[in-house]
């Protein structure tokens, strides 16, 4: 019996075929239509529907490229199942080159959305509606914000043994946060209706990351493996198991300034441990910049301008801190001395 078409937008893709689709999402002042893209991949087999989206925050390119590889991978020509695949959902702030809405919303906290309420709103209840209710399985790819860059990490909310640590673990990611849902976010909202969800966070925002990019699409990848989507590689070699990281805090500028690092993105540190100096232009003044547990950098500021209470470092925490540091340094010695574009 043939597998029926999927249909998405009220466009039918036809099983062993590929469809882009552009969603209406809203008009310009000028009256020019702006559109979600998708990429509908619908297999001949049977099989999971997975979301891949990224740019829910516009300025967070990285995921942009993710997605544009996956689509160019050999590996999806002979896929089971259905494959989603959203390089851009907040269009808005991806042409201002901006994190949100037009109206300063952040799409990531507006879901599941109302068609009758803030403009963040309504496109969360269109997304919702015509494409995040169809899928399955869920990754969601993301970057750090301005001026802040993220070591490669997934983040979910795990119960052991379910199928989103089950995911988690698979995408091969050097870190698991074990992090609590935000109201309004994909993620919340999808766990809330019992869909597995991933979110992918890696690299700076507006700037291309190729060791944050490259580990994505592999992650990606592996996770449809996973789900018996593409047939098991033979080829790669799977990466060490990521720790999981039961919480995270930050450390944060004790005055005004300009910081000097003294630690880099992955460096394992220790409680009351110097992460910089923060000083003032003349060097007059200098505070400490301390980590207030043990653990990993998974996050810091990149730019050295620093205004009191500024969180600068971010430090996830492990039991198992030598295994965390272990996976840290492998996953930085298989991507050492790539540029930061290929």
């Amino acid at each position: 019996m043939a597998r029926a078409p999927f249909e998405l937008a009220g466009v039918r893709v036809a099983p062993g075929s590929r469809e882009q689709i552009d969603v209406p999402v809203a008009k310009l002042y000028t009256h020019a239509p702006l559109d979600i893209p998708v990429e509908v991949v619908h297999g001949r087999q049977p099989g999971p529907v997975l979301l891949v989206c990224g740019a829910i925050h516009g300025d967070e390119i990285n995921s942009v490229e993710i997605v544009r590889r996956l689509l160019r991978s050999s590996s999806i020509r002979r896929l089971r199942g259905t494959l989603i695949a959203v390089p851009i959902v907040n269009v808005f702030g991806f042409v201002q080159h901006t994190r949100y809405l037009p109206d300063r919303r952040d799409l990531n906290r507006c879901f599941p959305g109302s068609e009758s309420g803030s403009l963040g709103s309504r496109v969360a209840a269109l997304f919702r509606e015509q494409i995040v209710d169809l899928a399955s399985h869920i990754i969601d790819l993301h970057t750090g914000a301005i001026h802040r860059t993220n070591l490669p990490q997934v983040r979910s909310q795990l119960d052991v043994g379910d199928e989103t640590a089950a995911m988690a673990e698979a995408f091969g990611a050097p870190v698991i946060l074990n992090a609590e849902l935000r109201e309004g976010s994909l993620r919340a909202y999808a766990q809330g209706r019992g869909v597995p969800v991933l979110t992918y966070e890696a690299g700076e925002a507006l700037r291309f990351d190729e060791w944050a990019i490259a580990p994505g699409v592999r992650g990606v990848l592996r996770v449809m493996r996973h789900l018996g989507m593409l047939a098991a590689s033979r080829r790669r070699r799977e990466p060490p198991p990521a720790e999981i990281a039961n919480g995270s805090s930050w450390a944060r500028a004790p005055i005004d300034g300009i910081l000097r690092p003294r630690v880099r993105l992955g460096t394992r540190v220790a409680k009351g441990q110097v992460l910089g100096i923060v000083a003032d232009p003349f060097g007059n003044t200098e505070g400490e910049v301390v980590s207030n547990a043990d653990g990993i950098v998974i996050g810091q500021s990149n730019l050295p301008l620093a205004n009191e209470g500024e969180a600068l470092f971010h430090v996830a925490r492990f039991e198992a801190i030598e295994e965390a540091e272990n996976a840290v340094e492998s996953f930085q010695s298989d991507y050492e001395g790539l540029p930061d574009v290929l």
